[in-house]
């Protein structure tokens, strides 16, 4: 099992920034997929970014350029550093580790962009 806990939602002004963190735990296998989605109400939910496990990262075209995804190995913790919000990025946002045998959501977190 894998167990991943996020952070860093909140209410922000359009143009502004927040980071979001998913650390994970549990039985981390040596490939995986490990990213962020979001879900908007009365939207399906959609990729946001993601990174393997061997460093390569890939982007929503609608967040290129302003969302940036990091990972901490020893951590294994990723977080989404999230610049110049705009009120279409409210959402809530999903981790998500992806492996061979299973498919792990984390609880996810509330952001709002508004002023």
């Amino acid at each position: 099992q894998v167990q991943l806990v996020e952070s860093g939602g909140g209410l922000v002004q359009p143009g502004g920034s927040l980071r979001l963190s998913c650390a994970a735990s549990g039985r981390i296998r040596s490939l995986y997929v490990m990213g962020w989605y979001r879900q908007a109400p009365g939207k399906q939910r959609e990729l946001v970014a993601t990174i393997t496990s061997g460093g390569s990262t890939n982007y929503a075209d609608f967040v290129k350029g302003r969302f940036t995804l990091s990972r901490d190995n020893g951590k294994n913790t990723v977080y989404l550093q999230m610049n110049s919000l705009k009120p279409e990025d409210t959402a809530v946002y999903y981790c998500n580790l992806g492996q061979s045998v299973a498919n792990y959501w984390g609880q996810g977190t509330q952001v709002t962009v508004s002023s």
